[in-house]
Formats: C-alpha cells, structure tokens, sequence
C-alpha cells in the first residue's frame, strides 16, 4: 500500500487538530493559544481559521479576540445526536449522582488516548470545582474518568500508553508521574472506583467509575468533582458506591443489544 501522506488528509487532520482546540473551552482559544496548541505556524493557522469561519465552523469574538465554535458545529451536532443519544440515558444517572451527593456530576467518553466530557450536571453545594465541563479533554489515565477507564484496559494497552508516559500525559506529566499513575491504576482496580486527589488542580478532587460496552471494554465514565474536604474518609467510600451503582446501570442500558454508541 502506498504510504506516501496524502496532502488533503494532512488538511483536514489540521482542521480537526484546530476545532478540537477551541472546543476544549466554552469561551475559545487565542490565535496564539491555537499556534502553540497546534504546533503550525501563525500564517497556516489563520489560514485555516478564516476557512473555517467562512464555513460557519467558527467564529471570532470581537470582545475577547478568541475563536470560537460556530453556530454549523451546533447544528451538525443537533443531527448527530439521533445517532448517539446519550444525553437521554446518562442524564438521569448524572441527576441522581448530583442530588445524593451535592457535586457536580459528568459522564465522558474515550475517544481513543483521551477522555471527552459529555455532559454535566450541577450539584447543590454553593462551593465548586471548574475543571471540567462539555468538550474538556483528559489523556487517559489523567484525572479521575481517564484514570478509571484506563485501570480496565487489557495489561498491554495499558502498558503501551504507559511506556511512553511523560509524551502521552503531555502537561500533565509534572503533577501524574508515571509512579503515581500507576499507583492510581492499581487502587482502581481494587476498590472498582478511582480518586483523583487534586492532581489536574490543587484542591480539587474527583472520582470516576467505568462504564462498559457489549464487548466488556470501558467505553465511558461517570464522574465527581468538588472541593477536597467533600471527598475525604468515610464520605469517599459513599461517593464509590454511589458511582459503581449508576456506572452498573450505564453498563447494562449501554451494552443492551442495538446500544453500541461508540
């Protein structure tokens, strides 16, 4: 088979590159955010932005200078959301999750070597974690959906995302050494939930179940995050249960036949 890049694919890799970037965060990206993020120069950046924002893809706000999604992304999204209604099966777990417990609650996808947050739902305790919200992106085993995910993968795909760990974990690496993970990975596997104590951010602290698909893969995960002194001692073993609970009924809904939302 000829190897040789195709040049069109190169472009279109660059445009996904570009709106993944500026979909990590409700208020966009700076052209410079989205330069170094990207790794391409200033001129094929701006090139692809004002594409893009031709297409309706993006937009730019005047007021903060950053790109943001375009309405074409909302309505494309509307028509994929028949094919995928997750929306539809995990909320309900996401409003028990956040009612019992006064957290905010997420459920994610992985999406290859990451995690995606798809949905949210507010807990009521007045004081929060914003580390993650729609459209944040985690490398597996970072944070407490990736690290619950990863735990229950087969031993050589972990082994693989491991052995290069520092390059995987990217910015992250500093606060999830590869010692850490992998003690991380270990109490996961023991107890079914993982803890994640304030390594993306200080003070913030989550948990995380697997939930699985017909294959018995994790394929998604729910999520808690909060502030530390929420997920310390006896009230950390509550909030594993209450995350096993919802993440086997996930499992179940989610790995009926003709429910592969991959």
């Amino acid at each position: 088979m000829n190897q040789t890049p195709v040049q069109g694919a190169q472009v279109v890799s660059r445009i996904a590159g570009l709106l993944r970037i500026v979909g990590r965060r409700p208020e966009g990206s700076s052209l410079v955010e989205l330069v170094r993020e990207s790794g391409l120069t200033r001129p094929t950046v701006h090139r692809l932005l004002a594409s893009l924002a031709s297409e309706g893809l993006l937009d730019h706000d005047p007021r903060s200078g950053n790109w943001v999604l375009g309405p074409e992304v909302l309505l494309l999204g509307a028509v994929a959301s028949a094919r995928f209604p997750l929306e539809d099966i995990a909320r309900p777990s996401l409003r028990r999750l956040a009612e019992e417990t006064g957290e905010s609650a997420f459920f994610s996808i992985r999406r290859g070597a990451e995690t995606v947050c798809l949905l949210r739902e507010e807990g009521s305790f007045p004081v929060r974690s914003f580390v993650l919200h729609e459209g944040v992106r985690f490398p597996l085993g970072v944070a407490s959906a990736g690290t619950a995910i990863l735990a229950f993968l087969p031993d050589d795909e972990q082994e693989q995302i491991l052995s290069d760990w520092a390059a995987h974990a990217g910015d992250f690496a500093t606060g999830h050494t590869e010692s850490v993970v992998r003690a991380n990975l270990r109490q996961t596997r023991r107890t079914g939930y993982s803890v994640n104590p304030g390594l993306v951010l200080e003070g913030s602290w989550g948990m995380g179940a697997a939930v699985f698909d017909q294959a018995g893969r994790p394929a998604w995960a729910l999520s808690l995050t909060g502030i530390e002194p929420r997920f310390r001692g006896d009230r950390q073993e509550l909030l594993g249960r209450l995350l096993l609970e919802e993440a086997h009924r996930l499992t179940v809904q989610l790995s009926a036949p003709g429910r592969d939302r991959r």
